[in-house]
Protein backbone atom coordinates (compact mmCIF):
# COMPACT_ATOMS: atom_id res chain seq x y z
CA UNK A 1 0.00 0.00 0.00
CA UNK A 2 1.48 3.34 -1.05
CA UNK A 3 0.64 6.33 1.18
CA UNK A 4 1.40 9.98 0.44
CA UNK A 5 3.02 11.75 3.38
CA UNK A 6 5.36 14.54 4.47
CA UNK A 7 8.68 13.44 5.94
CA UNK A 8 11.91 14.95 7.19
CA UNK A 9 15.11 13.25 6.06
CA UNK A 10 17.59 14.57 8.61
CA UNK A 11 17.51 16.46 11.92
CA UNK A 12 16.12 19.97 11.59
CA UNK A 13 15.41 19.69 7.87
CA UNK A 14 12.27 20.82 6.06
CA UNK A 15 9.46 18.36 5.52
CA UNK A 16 9.11 17.10 1.97
CA UNK A 17 6.42 15.13 0.11
CA UNK A 18 7.19 11.42 0.08
CA UNK A 19 5.62 8.02 -0.48
CA UNK A 20 5.63 5.45 2.33
CA UNK A 21 4.94 1.75 1.93
CA UNK A 22 2.63 -0.15 4.27
CA UNK A 23 1.44 -3.73 4.06
CA UNK A 24 -1.80 -4.17 2.09
CA UNK A 25 -3.30 -6.37 4.80
CA UNK A 26 -4.11 -5.39 8.38
CA UNK A 27 -3.29 -7.40 11.49
CA UNK A 28 -6.35 -8.49 13.52
CA UNK A 29 -6.56 -5.39 15.76
CA UNK A 30 -5.34 -2.74 13.32
CA UNK A 31 -7.36 0.10 11.85
CA UNK A 32 -6.64 2.11 8.71
CA UNK A 33 -7.65 5.75 9.22
CA UNK A 34 -7.80 8.29 6.40
CA UNK A 35 -6.42 11.44 8.03
CA UNK A 36 -8.59 14.56 7.86
CA UNK A 37 -6.75 16.80 10.33
CA UNK A 38 -3.51 16.58 12.28
CA UNK A 39 -2.40 18.96 14.99
CA UNK A 40 1.19 20.11 15.30
CA UNK A 41 2.55 19.55 18.80
CA UNK A 42 5.88 20.84 20.07
CA UNK A 43 6.81 17.17 20.52
CA UNK A 44 6.72 16.89 16.72
CA UNK A 45 9.34 19.63 16.57
CA UNK A 46 11.48 17.75 19.12
CA UNK A 47 11.25 14.64 16.92
CA UNK A 48 12.04 16.57 13.75
CA UNK A 49 15.14 18.05 15.41
CA UNK A 50 16.01 14.78 17.21
CA UNK A 51 16.19 16.63 20.53
CA UNK A 52 15.42 13.39 22.38
CA UNK A 53 17.85 11.19 20.41
CA UNK A 54 15.12 8.72 19.40
CA UNK A 55 14.20 9.88 15.90
CA UNK A 56 14.65 7.62 12.90
CA UNK A 57 14.82 9.15 9.44
CA UNK A 58 13.05 9.58 7.16
CA UNK A 59 10.55 10.64 9.83
CA UNK A 60 6.82 11.25 9.34
CA UNK A 61 5.69 13.22 12.44
CA UNK A 62 2.16 13.84 13.67
CA UNK A 63 0.22 12.43 16.62
CA UNK A 64 -2.89 14.62 17.04
CA UNK A 65 -4.87 12.82 14.38
CA UNK A 66 -8.52 13.00 13.40
CA UNK A 67 -9.74 10.84 10.54
CA UNK A 68 -12.26 8.42 9.11
CA UNK A 69 -12.04 4.64 9.50
CA UNK A 70 -11.39 3.05 6.09
CA UNK A 71 -10.50 -0.55 6.93
CA UNK A 72 -10.61 -2.75 10.02
CA UNK A 73 -8.76 -5.86 11.13
CA UNK A 74 -10.96 -8.84 11.94
CA UNK A 75 -10.72 -8.25 15.72
CA UNK A 76 -11.34 -4.49 15.58
CA UNK A 77 -15.04 -4.95 16.19
CA UNK A 78 -15.63 -1.87 18.38
CA UNK A 79 -15.19 0.51 15.43
CA UNK A 80 -17.12 0.93 12.21
CA UNK A 81 -16.18 1.82 8.65
CA UNK A 82 -16.89 5.52 8.11
CA UNK A 83 -16.60 6.40 11.81
CA UNK A 84 -14.59 9.46 12.85
CA UNK A 85 -11.83 8.64 15.33
CA UNK A 86 -8.90 10.34 17.04
CA UNK A 87 -5.37 9.00 17.55
CA UNK A 88 -2.91 10.52 20.00
CA UNK A 89 0.70 10.01 21.06
CA UNK A 90 0.33 6.33 21.89
CA UNK A 91 -0.47 3.72 19.24
CA UNK A 92 -0.04 0.41 21.10
CA UNK A 93 0.79 -1.32 24.40
CA UNK A 94 1.21 -4.90 25.59
CA UNK A 95 -2.32 -5.05 27.15
CA UNK A 96 -1.25 -7.59 29.82
CA UNK A 97 1.28 -5.94 32.17
CA UNK A 98 0.24 -4.55 35.56
CA UNK A 99 0.00 -1.03 34.14
CA UNK A 100 -2.21 -1.98 31.21
CA UNK A 101 -4.38 -4.10 33.48
CA UNK A 102 -4.95 -1.14 35.79
CA UNK A 103 -5.83 1.38 33.05
CA UNK A 104 -2.40 3.01 32.83
CA UNK A 105 -1.49 1.88 29.32
CA UNK A 106 0.58 5.03 28.91
CA UNK A 107 3.01 3.61 31.51
CA UNK A 108 3.37 0.24 29.77
CA UNK A 109 7.08 -0.64 29.38
CA UNK A 110 6.26 -1.86 25.86
CA UNK A 111 4.19 1.13 24.76
CA UNK A 112 4.58 2.31 21.17
CA UNK A 113 4.34 5.90 20.00
CA UNK A 114 2.35 6.85 16.94
CA UNK A 115 5.21 8.59 15.16
CA UNK A 116 8.39 7.06 16.65
CA UNK A 117 9.79 4.21 14.57
CA UNK A 118 6.68 4.28 12.38
CA UNK A 119 4.94 6.86 10.15
CA UNK A 120 2.71 9.27 12.00
CA UNK A 121 -0.17 11.53 11.09
CA UNK A 122 1.39 13.88 8.53
CA UNK A 123 0.18 11.38 5.99
CA UNK A 124 -2.82 10.42 3.91
CA UNK A 125 -3.49 7.34 6.05
CA UNK A 126 -2.43 6.24 9.54
CA UNK A 127 -2.49 2.59 10.60
CA UNK A 128 -2.43 1.79 14.33
CA UNK A 129 -3.86 -0.67 16.83
CA UNK A 130 -7.59 0.06 16.83
CA UNK A 131 -7.69 0.05 20.65
CA UNK A 132 -5.84 3.37 20.50
CA UNK A 133 -8.26 4.92 18.01
CA UNK A 134 -11.00 6.73 19.94
CA UNK A 135 -14.45 7.63 18.58
CA UNK A 136 -14.86 11.40 18.42
CA UNK A 137 -18.14 12.45 20.07
CA UNK A 138 -20.65 14.31 17.94
CA UNK A 139 -20.59 18.00 18.72
CA UNK A 140 -16.80 18.45 18.75
CA UNK A 141 -15.62 20.01 15.47
CA UNK A 142 -12.93 17.68 14.07
CA UNK A 143 -10.28 20.37 13.70
CA UNK A 144 -10.78 21.33 17.35
CA UNK A 145 -10.76 17.70 18.45
CA UNK A 146 -7.26 17.08 17.06
CA UNK A 147 -5.32 18.90 19.85
CA UNK A 148 -7.40 17.15 22.51
CA UNK A 149 -5.69 13.83 21.66
CA UNK A 150 -2.37 15.09 23.06
CA UNK A 151 -2.59 18.56 24.62
CA UNK A 152 -6.06 17.91 25.98
CA UNK A 153 -5.36 14.60 27.69
CA UNK A 154 -2.01 15.90 28.97
CA UNK A 155 -3.70 18.54 31.13
CA UNK A 156 -6.96 16.69 31.83
CA UNK A 157 -5.31 13.58 33.26
CA UNK A 158 -3.50 15.17 36.25
CA UNK A 159 -6.52 17.31 37.14
CA UNK A 160 -8.59 14.13 37.42
CA UNK A 161 -5.83 12.07 39.04
CA UNK A 162 -5.39 14.66 41.80
CA UNK A 163 -9.18 14.97 42.18
CA UNK A 164 -9.62 18.66 41.49
CA UNK A 165 -13.16 19.79 42.32
CA UNK A 166 -15.10 22.93 43.23
CA UNK A 167 -13.34 22.85 46.61
CA UNK A 168 -9.95 23.50 45.00
CA UNK A 169 -7.98 26.47 43.76
CA UNK A 170 -5.96 25.69 40.64
CA UNK A 171 -3.18 27.71 39.01
CA UNK A 172 -2.13 27.22 35.39
CA UNK A 173 1.42 28.30 34.54
CA UNK A 174 1.81 29.19 30.87
CA UNK A 175 -1.18 30.07 28.70
CA UNK A 176 -0.29 28.39 25.42
CA UNK A 177 -1.25 25.22 23.60
CA UNK A 178 -1.56 23.22 26.83
CA UNK A 179 -2.44 26.00 29.22
CA UNK A 180 -5.44 27.38 27.35
CA UNK A 181 -7.04 23.92 27.56
CA UNK A 182 -6.08 23.50 31.22
CA UNK A 183 -7.94 26.72 32.04
CA UNK A 184 -11.09 25.38 30.41
CA UNK A 185 -10.93 21.94 32.00
CA UNK A 186 -10.23 23.29 35.49
CA UNK A 187 -13.04 25.85 35.23
CA UNK A 188 -15.47 23.17 34.00
CA UNK A 189 -14.53 21.02 37.02
CA UNK A 190 -15.72 23.88 39.23
CA UNK A 191 -12.29 25.01 40.42
CA UNK A 192 -11.27 28.57 41.15
CA UNK A 193 -8.69 29.15 38.40
CA UNK A 194 -5.70 31.50 38.25
CA UNK A 195 -3.70 31.98 35.04
CA UNK A 196 0.04 32.77 35.17
CA UNK A 197 1.73 34.15 32.07
CA UNK A 198 4.64 36.34 30.98
CA UNK A 199 2.41 37.81 28.25
CA UNK A 200 0.12 40.55 29.61
CA UNK A 201 -1.70 40.68 26.26
CA UNK A 202 -3.15 37.24 26.98
CA UNK A 203 -5.16 38.44 30.00
CA UNK A 204 -8.44 39.02 28.17
CA UNK A 205 -8.34 35.65 26.42
CA UNK A 206 -7.31 33.83 29.60
CA UNK A 207 -10.31 35.26 31.45
CA UNK A 208 -12.58 34.33 28.55
CA UNK A 209 -11.21 30.76 28.58
CA UNK A 210 -11.94 30.17 32.24
CA UNK A 211 -9.51 32.00 34.51
CA UNK A 212 -10.96 33.91 37.44
CA UNK A 213 -7.69 35.80 37.92
CA UNK A 214 -4.74 36.60 35.66
CA UNK A 215 -1.22 37.07 37.03
CA UNK A 216 1.51 38.60 34.88
CA UNK A 217 4.84 37.02 35.80
CA UNK A 218 6.60 40.27 34.93
CA UNK A 219 5.23 41.57 38.23
CA UNK A 220 7.97 40.87 40.78
CA UNK A 221 5.47 40.84 43.66
CA UNK A 222 3.12 38.14 42.37
CA UNK A 223 4.05 35.43 44.88
CA UNK A 224 3.36 37.70 47.85
CA UNK A 225 -0.24 38.27 46.78
CA UNK A 226 -0.87 34.57 46.14
CA UNK A 227 1.23 33.09 48.95
CA UNK A 228 -0.37 29.90 50.41
CA UNK A 229 -3.46 30.32 48.23
CA UNK A 230 -3.43 27.45 45.70
CA UNK A 231 -4.10 23.73 46.04
CA UNK A 232 -2.72 22.69 42.67
CA UNK A 233 -0.33 24.27 40.19
CA UNK A 234 -0.02 22.75 36.73
CA UNK A 235 3.02 23.92 34.78
CA UNK A 236 2.84 23.74 30.99
CA UNK A 237 6.00 25.72 30.25
CA UNK A 238 9.40 24.73 28.90
CA UNK A 239 11.27 27.82 30.10
CA UNK A 240 13.13 28.06 33.42
CA UNK A 241 11.27 29.80 36.22
CA UNK A 242 11.88 30.46 39.89
CA UNK A 243 10.07 27.38 41.17
CA UNK A 244 10.67 28.31 44.81
CA UNK A 245 8.26 31.20 44.36
CA UNK A 246 5.57 28.90 43.02
CA UNK A 247 6.06 26.46 45.89
CA UNK A 248 5.42 29.35 48.27
CA UNK A 249 2.06 29.91 46.60
CA UNK A 250 0.88 26.40 47.44
CA UNK A 251 -1.33 25.78 50.43
CA UNK A 252 -0.38 22.98 52.87
CA UNK A 253 -0.51 19.64 51.04
CA UNK A 254 -0.53 21.51 47.74
CA UNK A 255 0.87 20.02 44.54
CA UNK A 256 3.07 21.37 41.75
CA UNK A 257 2.59 19.22 38.65
CA UNK A 258 4.78 19.42 35.57
CA UNK A 259 3.28 18.54 32.20
CA UNK A 260 5.89 20.59 30.37
CA UNK A 261 9.55 19.72 30.82
CA UNK A 262 11.86 22.65 31.58
CA UNK A 263 15.39 21.85 30.52
CA UNK A 264 16.99 22.89 33.77
CA UNK A 265 18.06 21.79 37.22
CA UNK A 266 15.40 22.84 39.70
CA UNK A 267 16.39 25.58 42.12
CA UNK A 268 14.85 24.27 45.32
CA UNK A 269 15.64 21.71 48.00
CA UNK A 270 13.49 19.23 49.96
CA UNK A 271 13.27 21.86 52.67
CA UNK A 272 10.89 23.83 50.45
CA UNK A 273 8.56 20.82 50.45
CA UNK A 274 8.77 19.86 54.11
CA UNK A 275 6.95 22.95 55.27
CA UNK A 276 3.35 22.24 54.40
CA UNK A 277 3.83 18.62 53.21
CA UNK A 278 3.94 19.81 49.60
CA UNK A 279 4.18 17.51 46.59
CA UNK A 280 5.94 17.74 43.24
CA UNK A 281 4.85 15.42 40.46
CA UNK A 282 4.80 15.06 36.68
CA UNK A 283 2.30 13.62 34.24
CA UNK A 284 2.17 12.58 30.59
CA UNK A 285 -0.95 11.85 28.53
CA UNK A 286 -3.25 9.17 30.02
CA UNK A 287 -4.60 5.67 29.62
CA UNK A 288 -7.31 4.68 27.15
CA UNK A 289 -10.19 5.03 29.60
CA UNK A 290 -8.98 8.49 30.65
CA UNK A 291 -8.83 9.62 27.01
CA UNK A 292 -12.41 8.48 26.48
CA UNK A 293 -13.48 10.36 29.61
CA UNK A 294 -11.67 13.47 28.41
CA UNK A 295 -13.41 13.47 25.03
CA UNK A 296 -16.84 13.06 26.62
CA UNK A 297 -16.06 15.76 29.20
CA UNK A 298 -14.94 18.11 26.42
CA UNK A 299 -18.18 17.49 24.52
CA UNK A 300 -20.37 17.99 27.59
CA UNK A 301 -18.64 21.20 28.71
CA UNK A 302 -17.87 22.54 25.23
CA UNK A 303 -14.12 22.60 25.79
CA UNK A 304 -12.65 24.06 22.61
CA UNK A 305 -9.07 24.13 21.43
CA UNK A 306 -8.35 27.46 19.83
CA UNK A 307 -6.79 26.49 16.52
CA UNK A 308 -5.33 28.00 13.39
CA UNK A 309 -6.26 25.74 10.50
CA UNK A 310 -3.40 25.51 8.00
CA UNK A 311 -3.41 23.96 4.50
CA UNK A 312 -0.94 21.14 3.99
CA UNK A 313 0.98 23.26 1.50
CA UNK A 314 2.08 25.49 4.41
CA UNK A 315 3.28 22.66 6.63
CA UNK A 316 6.83 24.00 7.02
CA UNK A 317 5.66 27.51 7.87
CA UNK A 318 3.34 26.04 10.50
CA UNK A 319 6.18 23.97 11.97
CA UNK A 320 8.25 27.15 12.25
CA UNK A 321 5.45 28.91 14.14
CA UNK A 322 5.34 26.07 16.67
CA UNK A 323 9.14 25.91 16.91
CA UNK A 324 9.20 29.63 17.76
CA UNK A 325 6.47 29.24 20.39
CA UNK A 326 4.27 31.67 18.46
CA UNK A 327 1.15 29.51 17.98
CA UNK A 328 -2.07 31.04 19.30
CA UNK A 329 -2.87 28.42 20.46
CA UNK A 330 -2.65 25.23 18.35
CA UNK A 331 -1.71 24.77 14.70
CA UNK A 332 -3.79 22.15 12.89
CA UNK A 333 -3.14 20.85 9.36
CA UNK A 334 -6.00 20.18 6.98
CA UNK A 335 -4.77 17.00 5.34
CA UNK A 336 -5.74 17.41 1.69
CA UNK A 337 -3.07 16.03 -0.66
Amino acid sequence: MKIRAYAVKQPGARLEPTIIERADSLSPFEVDVKVEYCGICHSDVHLIDNDWGISQYPLVPGHEIIGIVQRLGEQATHLKIGQRVGIGWQSNSCFHCEWCASGWENLCPHEEATCVGRPGGFAEHCIVDSRFAFPVPDGIPPEQAAPLLCAGITVFSPLVEWRMTAANRVGVIGIGGLGHLALQFARAMGCEVTAFSHSPEKETEALQMGAHQFVCLQDDEYEKKYRRSLDFLISTVYRPLDWKRFLQMLRPRGTLCFVGAPGETFNFSPAHLLEGHKVICASTIGGRRRIQQMLQFARLHQIQAKVELVPLSRINQAIDVVRQGAARYRMVLKMVF
